[in-house]
């Protein structure tokens, strides 16, 4: 199973690639979970530009990704309600440009909560973005973690899924 786990922004969507390995036998040693980083980081586009065209960025860069790792679950973690309701606004339609290229190319759903990734990666749901990254880079036995921030973030939705088997998300077929 190869998931793509995406942290949604309107400049910045972190995104991460993670496939489950294969079965690894109880003794298999190591601090790490059965799955590896494929690939990880972040589509960036500028906030001067106006929000269509960001959207639009964000649409190509994401259907790239797919058409690029095909990957068999769109894993998203959901909004959190900002105090300034236009950025919560502007994240959503992020958002549902994500959830439309997910549906273009019928990828399988997965939703999280920002607390269920950081208490399912961390262990506690108020965990902080380095607490995370550092997780994310121990969980995956990786030398560092990945940066930047928006992009450890996104292994961490993908990471929430492959150890969760969609429990705490909804999954659905888009």
């Amino acid at each position: 199973m190869k998931v793509l786990g995406i942290d949604p922004g309107s400049t910045t969507v972190g995104y991460g690639v993670v496939e489950r390995a294969p079965y690894r036998s109880a003794g298999g040693g190591g601090n790490g979970v059965p799955a590896r980083l494929v690939e990880c980081g972040v589509l960036r586009s500028a906030a001067r530009l106006p929000l269509q065209q960001r959207l639009a960025h964000i649409h190509d860069g994401l259907r790239e990704l797919i058409d690029r790792h095909q990957p068999d679950v769109l894993a998203v973690e959901n909004i959190f309600y900002a105090a300034n309701m236009r950025t919560t606004m502007v994240l959503g339609h992020a958002r549902g440009v994500i959830l439309l290229a997910g549906a273009q190319a019928g990828l399988a759903l997965a939703e999280y909560s920002p607390a269920v990734v950081k208490k399912t990666v961390v262990g506690r749901g108020g965990a902080l973005k380095p607490q995370v990254a550092y997780m994310v880079a121990k969980l995956l036995q990786l030398r560092t973690a990945p940066e930047p921030a928006d992009a450890a973030d996104a292994v961490a939705v993908a990471l929430t899924h492959v150890l969760t088997h969609g429990r705490n998300g909804s999954l659905r077929r888009l």
